[in-house]
């Protein structure tokens, strides 16, 4: 009761219009009270009414009322405050839909400040007073508001649950113990906290640890991608000085050559031109010579004729008959020069392998790689456009942009060192790094998928040259109902669902190369782990039977049969799953 009338006094001196303590009072003509300046403003908003009115009675006015401090009821306010009349809680405190409510407030209940895990009730700021003032209460444990202080109570006894029964891993009130849990292994609930909080610490001590382990493990990488970074651009920019320097020395051979020649040119033309002098002297004398002689043949009179015949100068001695050599001249220069840029070719070709293994080997081994993929869509993603490298057929094959058909007669291709002369196969024109898939669709009696370095042979015996039979390249050799894998000249059986259609996966990094049936489902054929020191070329190969042909498809990464990878083994359960 003595709360109701702290409530009505409350309500007795607050404003209708803020809802809390009267500030600066005024009353006006009706005999309603407000604040000041909440009537002012209440006011304000009316004046384009041109009347005025009562918030509560709603009394109007012809003219707005000239508001007037009420002293007395001023004083009243005052001597209320010191009273220990508090002002009226603002909206904030009063408890909504998510917040925890006083359990002891009978009007508007405010929000709880502490829940009591004795009393099991929740109390606000003032209702909880007596918990901090009395010693009877001193015992209580206090916590911070819950709504789950009923799950306290048992639901069999109604009684406060203080104890924990650990062979049923539940907690329990004193009397569960005689019926119930009978003979079970109990303790008290703050026992078994004080046991679970060990466990708890040591689970945050151990989560604390691998979060430093795993900040450490991020500043190392944040390093490491620094050091990447620095190395990477140095390299660049110390071996791009060193191409530079390269195409420098080249430009400087190309004119030491040039000058070379330009040299020997203006000697050779200048040895010409001095014969050609000599030649052309020689036969200006005789030329004076015969017409003496025609002079003196023509003379009729034979005294005469002999006299100025004795009197003639004896012949010089004629230059010796000039050797003009097959039209070659500085041919062999460029011979020579064509010669230098094959050799320099090969050894660029071959030194490129030790570079690309030094890039290759720079690699930051993370403890969560990406996983290969599983679907089709998924391996679709990483499906590379792959073409036919016209240098490398060969030449009982007849081929297109992506296809390989054997012929029985010789194409008439191009010499070309990187032209297969043995067996009947091709590579493609593009290397392969990385992540990369690709399918094959085969026709006729027998194809060869395969991957191989670009250095494998092109000439020699059929099992020195052809896929499979060195250690430079990998195949699956496609029969009409049978597969075999050939590396080095071993041979590995496969068994799979026949299918004219390959799949090809490669994971250069991680050094892994994957063969699959695809049809309705995708059936792993073959899986090979190695560690692959240079680019990968995909190559087709065909048996000897006219039209045997082998095929890059052309796959968009969007397409989505079919879906499932299985093992062999499951490929017929599978099928019917997917």
């Amino acid at each position: 009761m003595a709360q109701r009338g702290v409530q009505l006094d409350r309500e007795t001196f607050s404003c209708s219009i803020c809802l809390d303590l009267l500030k600066d009072p005024v009353t006006i003509p009706c005999g309603h009270s407000y604040c000041m300046n909440c009537i002012q403003e209440f006011w304000d908003k009316e004046d384009k009414k041109k009347i005025h009115s009562c918030p509560q009675c709603r009394e109007p006015f012809t003219s707005r009322p000239v508001l007037v401090k009420n002293t007395m009821l001023s004083d009243i306010m005052e001597q209320l405050k010191k009273t220990g009349l508090q002002a009226a809680p603002a909206d904030h405190c009063y408890a909504g839909a998510e917040d925890v409510a006083c359990d002891v407030c009978t009007e508007r209940k405010l929000k709880a400040l502490k829940s009591c895990l004795v009393c099991l009730v929740s109390y606000c700021d003032q209702h909880l007073q007596p918990h901090y003032n009395s010693s009877a209460f001193e015992k209580h444990k206090l916590v911070e508001p819950s709504k789950k202080l009923q799950e306290n109570i048992c639901s069999r006894h109604d009684e406060v649950m203080k104890m924990f029964c650990r062979t049923d891993q539940q907690l329990i009130c004193y009397l569960c113990p005689v019926d119930e849990h009978k003979g079970h292994d109990t303790v008290s609930a703050a026992a078994e906290r004080t046991e679970r909080q060990k466990e708890l610490e040591g689970s945050r001590q151990n989560i604390q640890q691998r979060i430093q382990d795993r900040e450490k493990d991020v500043k190392l990488l944040q390093q490491e991608v620094e050091a990447i970074n620095h190395s990477a651009d140095k390299v660049v920019e110390d071996s791009g000085k060193i191409f530079t320097e390269l195409i420098r020395l080249l430009e400087k051979r190309s004119s030491d050559v040039e000058q070379q020649v330009r040299f020997q040119q203006k000697t050779e033309v200048s040895r010409a031109k001095e014969v050609q002098e000599k030649l052309e002297q020689e036969i200006t004398e005789l030329k004076r010579k015969d017409a003496e002689m025609t002079k003196l043949s023509d003379t009729e009179d034979h005294n005469q004729f002999l006299h100025n015949y004795s009197s003639l100068s004896p012949l010089s001695e004629s230059t010796s008959s000039i050797d003009i050599r097959p039209l070659r001249y500085f041919e062999d220069v460029t011979a020579a020069v064509s010669d230098a840029r094959d050799k320099l070719q090969d050894r660029l070709r071959e030194t490129w392998t030790d570079i690309y293994l030094a890039v290759i080997e720079v690699d930051v081994i993370l403890s969560n790689p990406q996983p290969d993929p599983t679907t089709r869509a998924q391996f679709l993603k990483y499906s590379r456009e792959i073409t036919l490298d016209p240098n490398t057929v060969h030449p009982q094959l007849w081929f297109s942009d992506r296809k390989a058909t054997f012929m029985k007669r010789e194409q008439s291709y191009s010499h070309h060192p990187d032209r297969f002369s043995v067996n009947y196969q091709v590579l493609s024109e593009e290397s392969l790094t990385g992540r990369c898939y690709w399918e094959v669709e085969r026709t006729g009696g027998g194809v060869n998928v395969a991957v191989a370095y670009k250095n494998i042979s092109r000439k020699g015996r059929a099992n020195e040259c052809g896929f499979g039979h060195n250690d430079k390249s990998w195949v699956l050799q496609c029969q009409e109902n049978t597969f075999i894998f050939l590396y080095n000249n071993v041979q590995t059986y496969v068994s799979g669902p026949p299918s004219t259609r390959v799949g090809v996966y490669l994971d250069h990094i991680a050094g892994t190369l994957s063969f699959y049936s695809v049809s309705d489902t995708m059936t792993l054929l073959h899986r090979v782990k190695t560690t692959f020191t240079q680019p990968l070329y995909a190559g087709l190969g065909v048996y000897y039977d006219y039209g045997d042909t082998a095929e890059f498809c052309k796959l968009k990464k969007t397409e989505v049969a079919p879906s499932c990878v299985c093992s062999a083994t499951e490929a017929i359960t599978a099928r019917d799953v997917c």
